[in-house]
């Protein structure tokens, strides 16, 4: 089939942890001292408005990511360990070109967010998938699912276009994604961490060894972008919004950028969406379709499992095919 990347099964560097027999539960334990020491300090830091609005932010995010992360680790390890390497050869398209909307297609059977399907994609790549498919199902999936589509049904009642325009304008966006990739992405943009090897180990071993690499690599980079989507709702006044919302082409900008920063949920961003009623229907498809796609926190988990080169590629080329599309498709339907 196309294009296949190929991870390094070199030896994993010799630990410094190991050395100075410092590891990670060591430095968990040291932090959570320091805390339980400082508490009366933090307590009276934590007590201010703009630190409380942070605070609940950050856990909101955390707390919407985190069961859809753990959902596709787990999903991530079952397709590295237990499906066969020449499965998706034979279920995908040869020909790259049509792997590309097939995957992108596939996206419907994945019942979760953004979070859940970053590293998902990573397995894919691991396993064969030539990486345009796995970008476009990581796109998709979070978008064009049946529950995030039944969401944005119920949160905008008697408006069901709007679910179909979402729906379609993300698919397109994948595939566009996908085929881009194809013509312009290099193989080296690409460096997935390195994977203790799976093969050479019983099922459940390798299972359980994929599952703790995958969630404390995506997890720490979930946590950091958390905290950056917290630190941007307490810093940008919302009035900036409201002054915005009278220009069509301002608005359209200001809500894509609003639904980067924010990093909400894509099963729980329509109401957030709907909740905006002083925008116009197509600004406000274009913070959906974009929200799924580039925010804050899926940007820092690419760049986690993807690496960076990757991650400051594709997630600005991302955000400006999903303004124009979304705004096109919101233009013809909405």
């Amino acid at each position: 089939m196309g294009e296949l990347v190929t991870t390094s099964t070199t030896s994993a560097r010799p630990s410094a942890e190991k050395d100075s027999g410092l590891g990670s539960l060591e430095v968990l334990a040291v932090v959570l001292v320091l805390l339980v020491l400082a508490r009366d300090q933090l307590a009276g830091l934590l007590s201010g408005p703009a630190l409380q609005t942070w605070a609940t932010v950050f856990v909101s995010v955390l707390v919407q990511a985190v069961p859809f992360l753990v959902f596709g680790v787990v999903l991530s390890a079952v397709i590295a360990v237990f499906v066969p390497r020449g499965f998706w050869a034979k279920a995908l398209p040869s020909h790259p070109a049509l792997a590309v909307p097939a995957a992108g297609v596939a996206g419907v059977i994945l019942p979760g967010c953004e979070c859940g399907s970053v590293p998902i994609a990573g397995s894919l790549i691991r396993r064969g998938v030539t990486p345009a498919a796995a970008l476009a199902f990581l796109l998709a999936a979070p978008a064009i699912n049946p529950i995030v589509l039944t969401a944005t049904v119920i949160a905008f009642p008697g408006q069901p276009l709007m679910a179909v325009a979402r729906g379609v304008a993300s698919l397109v966006v994948a595939v566009s994604m996908g085929w881009l990739w194809l013509r312009l992405g290099r193989t080296e943009w690409i460096r997935l961490p390195h994977r203790p090897d799976l093969d050479d180990t019983s099922k459940a071993r390798a299972f359980w060894a994929a599952c703790r690499h995958d969630i404390m690599h995506a997890g720490g980079f979930l946590v950091l972008g958390a905290a950056a989507a917290a630190t941007i709702n307490v810093v940008i006044p919302a009035a900036w919004l409201q002054s915005l919302a009278g220009y069509p082409v301002l608005s359209v900008i200001a809500l894509a950028t609003l639904a980067v920063l924010l990093s909400i949920c894509s099963e729980a961003d329509a109401f957030v969406a709907a909740s905006l009623s002083q925008f116009s229907l197509t600004s406000r498809l274009v913070f959906l379709v974009v929200g799924p796609m580039v925010d804050l926190k899926l940007i820092s988990m690419q760049a986690g499992v993807f690496g960076r080169r990757f991650a400051w590629r594709f997630a600005p080329a991302t955000f400006v095919a999903a303004i124009l599309i979304g705004s096109a498709f919101g233009l013809v339907l909405l």
